[in-house]
């Protein structure tokens, strides 16, 4: 039986800091992804090929408290979703397929390019450019969108009312959030608003096609994690971080995201999005700094298999 070293478990503290920064980030157009590649590499975390391989899986697996975070302040549309598609609700039934639609480009150039994407993007280089480039995207598209000369045409379109093609568009916009810090919440927020929805109901279309998403991330970083390590006979996420520390950052990820969510959506009806723009822009900037200046140093190994569905994260 293999026994991790001691040495490389994960903490409780490490893994309530990750649970924090995955749920307060999540839904919020910064990238979870990108946060919690630095901040794992800021906590120390993947010094080692097996750690660091356990720790990029654990966060996608992660998500999973986003999941649960959703599915709770979400349950009534996921209940219409589920009588659509008993033919029992034609609105419920049209949304969820809606959102088979938006998910599909992701799931397909998810897989063909998940290794091309681990090679190239999984750096913290990588996601400072994300996160900048990101924020001016934010930043422009809040000033084009964002003003009451919109309000009129935006009352005028629904979730649920969507057509397919403007669903397929979301989804194609999801695909760039594979680029780790550029963030799949801001890409399928943005969708939304450029095909008409309001602020919030963009957030919420945002929010239910994460389920699809975020979930086939979770599971399929998981069994790639358990069957790379088992073919290789090296100790899985489980037994490199521990039960309990796993445990314990996925439900301050779910408390964390259901808080994040509600503030969310009340923000964006009031502010939009050029705030996040100038966050992204900032962190961007600061971390440049410290790094160009060698005040931290992420130099971590590269990871040896991190799935790119996670999208936002």
């Amino acid at each position: 039986m293999i026994t991790p070293a001691i040495s490389e478990s994960m903490t409780i503290f490490q893994a309530i800091v990750l649970g924090l920064v995955e749920g307060i980030t999540e839904f919020l157009p910064v990238s979870s992804t990108g946060h919690l590649i630095i901040v794992s590499d800021l906590l120390g975390l993947g010094d080692t090929a097996s750690q660091r391989s356990a720790v990029d899986t654990f966060n996608i697996f992660i998500q999973g408290g986003a999941i649960l975070a959703v599915l709770g302040l979400y349950f009534p549309r996921v209940i219409q979703m589920l009588k659509g598609l008993a033919g029992k609700d034609q609105l419920g039934r049209k949304l969820a397929f809606n959102l088979i639609i938006a998910f599909l480009p992701a799931a397909v150039l998810g897989v063909l390019f998940n290794d091309l994407i681990e090679e190239k993007l999984f750096n913290t280089p990588a996601v400072i450019s994300a996160l900048a480039l990101g924020g001016i995207f934010m930043i422009a598209l809040d000033k084009i969108k964002f003003n009451k000369d919109n309000e009129d045409e935006l009352e005028s379109l629904d979730i649920t009312s969507l057509s397919w093609k403007q669903a397929l568009f979301i989804g194609f916009m999801q695909t760039i959030a594979m680029w780790p810090g550029t963030s799949r919440s801001m890409m399928t927020i943005a969708g939304g608003v450029i095909v008409g929805l309001k602020p919030k109901q963009a957030a919420e279309f945002s929010f239910l096609l994460g389920l699809p998403t975020l979930g086939g991330a979770c599971v399929y970083s998981l069994t790639k994690n358990i069957k790379e390590t088992s073919d290789a006979g090296t100790p899985n996420m489980f037994e490199v971080l521990g039960w309990m520390p796993i445990i314990a950052g996925i439900v301050v990820a779910t408390i964390s995201a259901a808080l994040a969510v509600r503030w969310l959506v009340s923000f964006l009806n009031k502010h939009g999005l050029a705030l996040f723009g100038y966050y992204r822009l900032g962190l961007a900037a600061l971390l440049g700094f410290l790094i160009a200046t060698g005040t931290v140093s992420l130099d971590a190994p590269q990871p040896e298999a991190v799935p790119t569905l996670e999208l936002d994260q």
